[in-house]
C-alpha cells in the first residue's frame, strides 16, 4: 500500500502559535506575541501538514505585495519525521509562492540543499548576543513609535524590505514589542523593534540611513530591554559588527539569505538588522 498522504490546509491563529512553540522547541527563540504579527503579513501563508486531524509539519509561505515570498518556520514535528511529511508542506509553500522572486534564511547545513532547488545565496547573517554595555550617547531625536508615525515608519520601510508590509507592522510596531524611530532633519533617519523572546530580546528590524544613526538606536533599544539582545546583522553592515563587539555583544549563529529569483533591490547598506529569519 502506498503511505497515505497528508492534508495540506492554511493554519489558524491558535496553530500558528503551536507552530511558533515548536520553534522554542528547535532552540529557535521565537518571540513571545511572534503569532498574531505573523498572521497579520498574511493569513493565508502559514502552512501544515495534518494526519488523522493532528498537525505533523508546518511551513510560513508569506506572501508580500505581488512579486515577493518568504519561506520560514519549516518545521517537521520530531515524532513524524523520515515519513515525507516535511517536504509535502515544503511543496505546498513552494507552489503558493510560485511566480514570485522567494527569501528565505538557510543554515550552513542546508544551504546545498537550497541551492539545488535554485536559491542563491545573497550574503551571509550573523547572529550577535549578549548584554550590551551602551557605547553610544542616547538621543533626544530618538522617540517611541506611536500610532501616529506608523504610516510614516511603513514608507521608510520600503527603502530597506522588498515589499509593503503595513498589516504586518501595524502589528509589529505595537507592545509589547519597544518600537523606537530617530528623527533627522529630513524626516525619519532609522527605526528598530526589540520583541522579547523566550530568552531575552530580539533586535528586528533596525533600518537606518547610517551607522551612527543605528547605533544610538541600538543603544536605546538595549536599554529598554534591560537584558540580553540577539540581533541578526548582515554582513553588508560596515563597521557595525565593531561597535557591537566593543558593546560586549559575541557573533555565534549564522545563515545566508537566499533567493531564488532576482534578488530584491533594496538599500542593504542600511539595514543594520533584519526583521526574522522566519519572514525576512
Amino acid at each position: 500500500m502506498m503511505p497515505q498522504a497528508p492534508t495540506i490546509r492554511p493554519l489558524t491563529l491558535a496553530e500558528i502559535e503551536t507552530l511558533v512553540d515548536w520553534a522554542a522547541g528547535e532552540g529557535w527563540n521565537p518571540g513571545l506575541a511572534d503569532a498574531a504579527a505573523f498572521h497579520a503579513a498574511d493569513s493565508g501563508g502559514f502552512l501544515g501538514a495534518f494526519m488523522d486531524g493532528e498537525m505533523v509539519a508546518g511551513i510560513s509561505a508569506v506572501a508580500y505585495g505581488e512579486t515577493f515570498g518568504f519561506i520560514g518556520l519549516y518545521i517537521c514535528r520530531p515524532d513524524r519525521r523520515g515519513r515525507g511529511h516535511g517536504k509535502a508542506v515544503w511543496d505546498a509553500g513552494m507552489a503558493r509562492l510560485a511566480g514570485r522572486t522567494i527569501g528565505l534564511d538557510g543554515v550552513p547545513a542546508q544551504q546545498a540543499n537550497y541551492r539545488s532547488m535554485g536559491f542563491v545565496p545573497a550574503y551571509r547573517t550573523i547572529r550577535y548576543s549578549g548584554r550590551f554595555a551602551p557605547a553610544a550617547a542616547s538621543s533626544g531625536a530618538v522617540r517611541p513609535v506611536t500610532s501616529d508615525f506608523v504610516e510614516a515608519v511603513a514608507a521608510f520601510d520600503g527603502g530597506f524590505f522588498p515589499a509593503p508590509r503595513r498589516a504586518f507592522l501595524k502589528q509589529w510596531l505595537r507592545p509589547p514589542h519597544v518600537a523606537l524611530v530617530a528623527m533627522g532633519q529630513d524626516g525619519i533617519a532609522g527605526y528598530g523593534v526589540a520583541r522579547p523572546c523566550r530568552e531575552g530580546f530580539k533586535i528586528g528590524p533596525l533600518f537606518a540611513r547610517d551607522g551612527g544613526t543605528a547605533e544610538v538606536l541600538l543603544s536605546a533599544l538595549a536599554g529598554v530591554c534591560g537584558g540580553p539582545v540577539h540581533i541578526d546583522v548582515p554582513e553588508t553592515a560596515g563597521s557595525f559588527p565593531a561597535f557591537l563587539a566593543a558593546a560586549g555583544l559575541s557573533p555565534g549563529f549564522e545563515t545566508a539569505r537566499m533567493y531564488r529569483g532576482a534578488a530584491p533591490a533594496i538599500d542593504l547598506g542600511g539595514v543594520f538588522g533584519i526583521t526574522t529569519l522566519e519572514l525576512g
